[in-house]
């Protein structure tokens, strides 16, 4: 299927969108000004309609100059009133959005009640009416987009102390103020860029959807702006594609869901942050758990009796912690997979690798016990609950330090014998 020049269009102007918007919400998402753009976004909608009142035009380079301009009236709104009052950003940002909003209606209800008014097509910038875009409004897209990529290579290492570290940019003698006002610019720029594609309404999510995306991915803000970049791209191409197949499906609202299908999808699967990662964590964090305790279980129950061939029950080991005959499975089954115990019938026991194991546990044990005892001077019936959550995240590096700083000890604050290091 040939791509007719309309869509031609449609899809440069979405992709070029996508990009803009997912590298300079980047840095609005890391500053927490998420709203900001929806606030520009918003208050650009009167600067439109002035604009038409004005010029008696509906050419795209008036309007888009008149949503700089009240965009840009916006910004500072929010900035000084910030500086120069006790209003916090968040009001400000609100005030910004609920006023110039609202002023924008009312001056677009007015021009819909002028002669002709109905036919001026500004309501597409409400909602974003991206298949109305043509070539001269590609062109003055293309210019403002690529103004704002440049803007942001050669000042990102700024950028990123603005982010990251404010006050030891400013010790540097950058101006972190004019920094602000910069990229407050940058983002009028690109609310003035996505106007016309995705409108005042969904402008925020392309701001931010793909930057939010981004971040589950990487640590690094390097890679977070290009992958915000180009999944803010990808977004705007598959959107658009999507619309352009399905009959009278607008391709702005399509593209802000396509990006929020990305997000979701960062959200559950990307390493490290994604929530399926984080289940798979916790879930094999509580079954080391588990088999921690079984091991530490075994342990304890052989040095009370003083023998360690001896198999251990399962009625007794449940009794110990009040724990199910299924969760006693499930963990000793790990244990004897592992080579740490063997089992006959229903009772269990440690092996030799078992044993080593199970001493290293109760070690970190009895030495946090110790600790607590010592340094924080809690009472010795109060200390076991502590060290049994403690246990499980101490490292060996950790416990070394401990013992060293006890000075070594051989007995544990009930005058238990505290099992010695593993050697290597």
């Amino acid at each position: 299927m040939g791509i007719s020049y309309t869509l031609e269009n449609v899809l440069l102007g979405s992709s070029l969108l996508g990009v803009v918007a997912g590298v300079v919400g980047c840095f609005a998402l890391l500053r927490r000004q998420s709203l900001l753009g929806d606030a520009l976004a918003h208050a650009a909608l009167p600067g439109v309609c002035l604009a038409f009142l004005l010029a008696g035009s509906k050419e795209s380079l008036y309007l888009l100059a008149g949503a700089m301009a009240t965009g840009i009236a916006g910004a500072l709104f929010v900035l000084l009133v910030v500086r120069w009052t006790r209003v916090k950003e968040d009001a400000a940002i609100g005030i910004v959005l609920s006023v110039f909003f609202a002023v924008g209606i009312v001056l677009l209800t007015r021009i819909q009640r002028l002669p002709g008014g109905n036919q001026s097509g500004l309501d597409r910038y409400l909602f974003g009416q991206a298949a109305t875009i043509v070539e001269e409004d590609l062109m003055v897209m293309a210019i403002l987009g690529g103004a704002v990529l440049l803007v942001v290579a050669l000042v990102y290492k700024e950028l990123k102390l603005l982010c990251f570290d404010r006050a030891f940019g400013a010790s540097l003698g950058f101006s972190m103020r004019g920094l602000e006002v910069l990229l407050t610019c940058l983002l009028v720029a690109v609310v003035v860029v996505g106007l016309q594609t995705v409108g005042v309404i969904l402008m925020v999510a392309a701001l931010i959807t793909p930057a939010a995306a981004a971040r589950q991915w990487t640590d690094r803000l390097g890679a977070m702006v290009l992958l915000a970049g180009v999944l803010g791209g990808a977004s705007g191409a598959i959107g658009t594609i999507l619309s352009a197949t399905a009959p009278k499906l607008p391709p702005g609202p399509t593209i802000v869901l396509v990006s929020s299908a990305v997000l979701v999808a960062s959200l559950l699967f990307a390493p490290r942050r994604g929530m399926l990662w984080a289940w798979l964590e916790e879930r094999a964090l509580r079954s080391r758990i588990r088999r921690e305790n079984l091991l530490k279980d075994l342990y304890r129950v052989g040095e009370r009796e003083r023998a360690w061939d001896r198999f251990v029950p399962r009625p007794a080991l449940m009794g110990l912690r009040g724990q199910g005959a299924l969760e006693i499975e499930r963990s000793a089954g790990h244990l004897v997979a592992a080579g740490l115990a063997e089992r006959s019938g229903d009772a269990l026991r440690l092996t030799a690798a078992g044993l080593a194991e199970a001493a290293q546990v109760v070690r970190k044990h009895r030495l946090w016990e110790l600790y607590l005892a010592r340094r924080l001077e809690l009472p010795t019936d109060h200390v076991h609950r502590d060290a049994e959550a403690m246990e499980h995240a101490l490292s060996e590096e950790a416990v070394d330090g401990i013992e060293e700083l006890l000075g070594f000890p051989k007995e544990d604050p009930h005058g238990r014998l505290i099992p010695a290091r593993r050697r290597p």
